[in-house]
């Protein structure tokens, strides 16, 4: 049966993503018994898998505000999440409809990925795969975030930010990532607000 080992290979995915993005993770059923925003990622593809049925759109959102109220992590239903996200702490986390998030995404507690405009159709952030979005960011609209970029605790995004760079700021600035050696300090203090 396909459908029960996709849905086992997946938690075993999930989890072995917080276990890689998370160094203070003891062991991997710690993750799977304690780490909301795993368990706010879980119940948000239950609710997507009811909010594509037009008929099943209340129970999802239902299906959605009962993980916000026992995580603190609010996803709608219609946002669009990639495999392996993991979400930090969680605390505050808003995602909204339209958003879509690319695969091993990390977002840390207080980020919002949230619109900038009441109106109808695209209006939500579009996430790039291997971003880390730091505490408290906010990234507001329809903008696009490249492949491997960085947005910096508490940044402000209204722009998109290119693929390998690093946003920082209130309006966010966009800089050029510089590598570092594993073990030595960073090149770029402005990477020192990413987490």
């Amino acid at each position: 049966m396909p459908g029960p080992r996709r849905f086992l290979r997946t938690i075993a995915e999930d989890i072995e993503a917080a276990r890689r993005s998370d160094p203070a993770a003891r062991s991997r059923l710690e993750i799977l018994l304690a780490y909301p925003g795993l368990h706010a990622v879980w119940w948000h593809r239950l609710a997507h898998r009811l909010w594509r049925v037009p008929a099943l759109r209340l129970p999802a959102r239902l299906v959605s505000q009962h993980a916000r109220a026992t995580t603190g992590i609010e996803i709608h239903p219609g946002a669009t999440i990639g495999r392996r996200l993991f979400i930090d702490h969680g605390m505050g986390v808003v995602i909204g409809e339209t958003a879509v998030v690319g695969d091993d995404v990390v977002l840390f507690h207080g980020t919002t990925l949230g619109g900038r405009s009441m109106s109808t159709g695209k209006r939500h952030p579009t996430v790039g795969d291997h971003v880390v979005i730091g505490a408290g960011a906010k990234v507001l609209g329809p903008v696009k975030i490249g492949d491997g970029a960085q947005v910096g605790a508490n940044a402000v995004v209204v722009h998109d930010v290119p693929a390998g760079t690093v946003a920082v700021g209130v309006p966010a600035r966009v800089r050029p990532a510089r590598a570092h050696v594993a073990g030595q300090p960073l090149q770029d203090p402005a990477l020192e607000y990413v987490i």
